[in-house]
């Protein structure tokens, strides 16, 4: 039958691209500072096997110091606020730091809320934010496939 796949979509066309950096290929930490879980869940769409964001050369891993990219979801809780700089600062450079969704741009539907410290820019530099509530599986991809230059 062959692969079972989305089609892969044309290359991205410079914009954040630091594939020169990376080799093509980027790890990525994913830290939720207090999402309530609807990104996390076109996360899994995204690296699962309709969508297979690896086969960009992007791929999860456990640590943020095995990791070139950060990608935060949720606003910043105050309790997430002190843990977010510490993944950050656990970073090699060059690292580069990507707000998934409203919530983590802006703080959402959160704004405001007693529990909340900020948005991630509040708490650490961000280079690239990904709108929505939540972003789709094609704009995660399409946002990582930049960064990666794949």
């Amino acid at each position: 039958m062959g692969r079972v796949a989305e089609a892969a979509p044309a290359a991205p066309d410079g914009g954040l691209s630091r594939g020169g950096e990376f080799g093509g290929s980027i790890q990525v930490r994913h830290v939720d500072a207090g999402s309530c879980n609807g990104c996390e869940l076109e996360i899994v769409s995204a690296f699962g096997p309709v969508y297979d964001l690896e086969r960009y050369g992007v791929r999860l891993v456990a640590s943020p110091r095995h990791a070139d990219v950060l990608l935060v979801t949720g606003p910043v809780t105050r309790n997430m606020a002190d843990p977010l700089r510490k993944a950050y600062e656990a970073m090699p450079a060059p690292k580069l730091v990507v707000a998934l969704g409203d919530c983590a741009r802006n703080c959402g539907i959160f704004a405001g809320a007693y529990g909340v410290f900020g948005a991630v820019s509040d708490v650490i530099p961000v280079d690239r934010e990904i709108s929505g509530c939540p972003p789709s599986p094609e704009e995660i991809i399409a946002a990582l496939r930049e960064v990666s230059g794949r």
